[in-house]
């Protein structure tokens, strides 16, 4: 079983700002692979290796994450969206945050070619995090 521990930052930004803060994660030396997402309306610049990622919703879409990325870009501008924690368990890590009155925002599933992938995205104690079990290094 492996431990739970700190994956990634995910960083909410303007679709604007994007490739400028990008850019700027560039020139500090992260090494991002940006991807368009559009099954959830986002646009993502991310470096696992080194905990970063940047988070945009595409103009116009109406995908619940993209929707839950404009509503906090909307309330609070760009700032500090999520922090991934990953878990052994997904399943397990959400009845915990339960406990503690988990409001979950958004949840997917991904499995295929020996790879598996589940996140949960919630709030839980006020705190913005992901619960993040993943065999994908």
């Amino acid at each position: 079983m492996t431990a739970p521990r700190l994956h990634h930052v995910v960083f909410a930004v303007s679709a604007e700002r994007h490739k400028k803060v990008a850019q700027m994660f560039t020139d500090l030396g992260f090494h991002l692979q940006s991807a368009e997402l559009a099954e959830l309306g986002v646009t993502v610049s991310l470096d696992w290796d080194r905990g970063i990622e940047l988070i945009s919703p595409t103009p116009g879409a109406t995908a619940d994450v993209a929707a839950s990325v404009q509503a906090f870009l909307d309330s609070k501008g760009d700032g500090i969206y999520t922090v991934v924690l990953q878990v052994p368990g997904a399943a397990d890590a959400e009845a915990v945050a339960e406990r503690y009155g988990a409001a979950i925002r958004f949840r997917q599933k991904l499995e295929g070619g020996g790879t598996h992938l589940e996140e949960i995205d919630l709030s839980v104690l006020d705190l913005p995090l992901t619960l993040l079990d993943t065999n994908i290094p």
